[in-house]
């Protein structure tokens, strides 16, 4: 059976994640509190600002951008799309 969750990013019942996706209490929120849907919007839009900002992921000044950045995603007021971004 899928565990369900009141997803804080789509605003509706669906699909809970099968384990937290993130280390650590924001990940525990994520965990009770986001679909596998919203995480899946989060991997594109985590993937636009690696690429668009030029980040390397394992360095820790973009670990912590990134994980800023993932909660005002869920929990704040959204992240930003840098001004530079053109959708294709």
């Amino acid at each position: 059976m899928t565990r369900k969750v009141q997803c804080v990013l789509l605003g509706a019942e669906a699909d809970g994640l099968d384990y937290a996706p993130y280390p650590g209490e924001l990940g525990k929120r994520i965990y009770e509190s986001v679909s596998r849907q919203g995480w899946e919007q989060w991997l594109a839009h985590q993937t636009m600002l690696i690429n668009e900002n030029r980040l390397t992921p394992f360095e820790p000044k973009a670990r912590a951008f990134l994980e800023k950045e993932m909660e005002n995603f869920f929990f704040g007021e959204g992240s930003k799309v840098p001004d530079e971004f053109k959708p294709v």
